[in-house]
């Protein structure tokens, strides 16, 4: 038997932890028991011997056959001989065979096996501790297994126009109506009280609100820079119908390459002019003259050119209400009105990004887009980046689902427009026909396929992902391709719920677990810091 003795708790006390199994060990201590307890008895008749014989014990040869066959071998033997002397005991009466000896050995033998016993139940908990409690040693090796993650939860849509009553919160019913089939989306009137939308603009305007600028960072050109990526590879990459030149509209496909800036025909040309790539000025650029041009006056260009807030891809100001743990009440109760309407686990809803406001003055617009960027090799999401221990040059939002909140009734325009909603085939280039840029929402939102008017209270929300057929994201649905309408006259609140999940199962749960044990460890202070809104976490203002 081998013994390991190793410290545990913070009283560091022993522990006895035995190699044999529990049932080994108990059976060699009973063994053991066995034989120390019948020496005792053995002894123990030996130094009380039964009572003398009577003198007429010999009367009969049946009485003496019956009792000698009772008798030890070495005492029948000497009355076989005839002699009739006492047995010696082999120590005195009083001695340490005594009667009150044995009742003490006895007790003391009662007193170990209750202690062995203890013993072994002591080990069998204390291991069955360690599997949920790992201790400091255990934890310096590692997290433990990332778990596997559940299907993600994900309505149906049936067909456009149907509808279903949901109960979110105790005293009213919900409707929900399916609006379009791709991308998959719906709206419930009625999902915010007047109230409620107006406490959540007090409180955005209480924070604060700044200019929702998406143009470059100087990091986000260093990035660019380090993208191992030749002209000829671009150059194919925007050569959509691989015609060997790039047309207008095969540039003004890649929205990204405006750097925040919304790209026209009109400003294409005009850069074209300021860095001398087209020297012909029938703007297209073919192989060689795209490789004559230095992306770095590309980069320049954009840096000296000064934007127009109308000509930027978003004209808005927003901030960012806290939801988490300690937030207002009214903002608690929406995030868990949230929860149950879209059904996902407390954990993906809770962990997602918190709710942004948004206000549009008049002339504010959003030009068309898709609120989640596909996850190449060169990129990662947002949210999972700090776990995901990977070294990439982008990161993109992965937004599974948006559900997006009306919070005043627009006096003029506003509208959030889905161009090519249950088309029945998506192709990029085809948004842009004959000078008309169905993305474009200050000049072309009524040529829309769908379009949804605000509406004070009422919630659209849809899945920006395809399932991958096994329960989880798969690639980004084109058709949530939306943007937000130029309004003409008033002021437009929105506020945004967006879902984060991360395509990768593997890295979600990874995320999932690592917040928890910060959650542990640290409270909220560990959370990211987009999570946890200080500035904002201990107000408090009543309806």
């Amino acid at each position: 038997m081998s013994i390991i003795l190793s410290s545990r708790g913070p009283n560091a006390y022993v522990v006895l932890y035995t190699r044999f199994h529990a049932e080994d060990l108990a059976a060699s201590v009973f063994r053991l028991l066995h034989k120390h307890v019948s020496w005792i008895l053995h002894q123990h008749v030996r130094s009380h011997p039964p009572p003398r014989r009577p003198q007429n014990w010999r009367s009969t040869e049946s009485s003496v056959g019956a009792a000698s066959s009772l008798l030890p071998n070495h005492r029948h033997s000497r009355m076989g001989s005839g002699e009739d002397a006492p047995v010696r005991p082999l120590c005195k009466p009083r001695g340490i065979c005594s009667r009150a000896y044995f009742l003490v050995l006895m007790v003391f033998v009662h007193l170990y096996l209750g202690n062995v016993l203890a013993l072994l139940l002591f080990v069998h908990y204390s291991n069955g501790d360690e599997s949920t409690d790992p201790g400091p040693q255990r934890r310096a090796q590692g997290p433990g297994p990332v778990p596997t993650l559940g299907p993600l939860t994900r309505l149906e849509g049936i067909k456009v126009g149907h509808e279903r009553k949901v109960q979110l919160v105790a005293d009213r019913d919900h409707f929900i109506r399916t609006l379009s089939l791709k991308p998959l989306l719906f709206e419930i009137p009625g999902f915010l009280t007047d109230e409620e939308c107006r406490l959540i603009i007090h409180l955005a305007q209480m924070k604060g609100l700044q200019r929702s600028q998406i143009l470059p960072t100087e990091e986000y050109e260093e990035a660019m820079g380090t993208m191992q990526v030749s002209q000829l590879d671009l150059f194919r990459l925007l050569d959509q119908n691989h015609d060997g030149r790039l047309q207008l509209r095969e540039v003004l496909a890649q929205t990204r390459l405006g750097n925040g800036r919304w790209m026209t025909p009109e400003s294409i040309q005009e850069m074209y002019s300021a860095i001398k790539a087209d020297p012909d000025g029938d703007g297209v650029l073919s192989l060689q003259e795209f490789s004559n041009m230095d992306l770095r006056d590309f980069h320049k260009y954009m840096r000296s050119h000064k934007a127009e807030t109308s000509e930027l891809v978003r004209n808005s100001h927003h901030t960012w209400l806290y939801q988490g743990e300690g937030a207002h009440h009214v903002m608690r109760a929406i995030r868990q009105r949230v929860l149950r309407l879209t059904r996902l686990s407390p954990e993906i809803v809770e962990l997602s990004e918190p709710l942004q406001v948004v206000r549009y003055g008049e002339g504010g617009h959003y030009h068309a887009h898709v609120d989640s960027g596909p996850v190449y090799p060169e990129t990662i999401c947002s949210h999972t980046k700090l776990v995901a221990n990977e070294s990439v040059p982008f990161e993109t939002s992965c937004r599974y689902m948006t559900v997006l909140f009306y919070l005043n009734n627009v006096t003029g325009g506003g509208e959030t427009v889905f161009p090519v909603a249950d088309n029945r085939t998506y192709d990029e280039m085809s948004l842009i026909q004959d000078d008309v840029d169905l993305r474009d929402t200050r000049k072309h939102c009524d040529k829309g396929n769908l379009r949804v008017k605000p509406q004070q209270g009422t919630a659209v929300f849809w899945y920006n992902y395809l399932p991958d057929g096994q329960g989880w994201v798969g690639d980004v649905d084109d058709y949530s391709l939306h943007g937000g309408c130029l309004v003409t006259r008033g002021t437009k609140w929105i506020a945004n719920n967006w879902i984060n999940v991360d395509p990768s199962r593997a890295r979600q749960a990874l995320f999932q677990q690592e917040m928890a044990r910060l959650a542990r460890e640290g409270g909220a202070h560990s959370q990211p810091e987009w999570a946890l809104d200080r500035a904002y976490s201990d107000a408090r203002v009543e309806l």
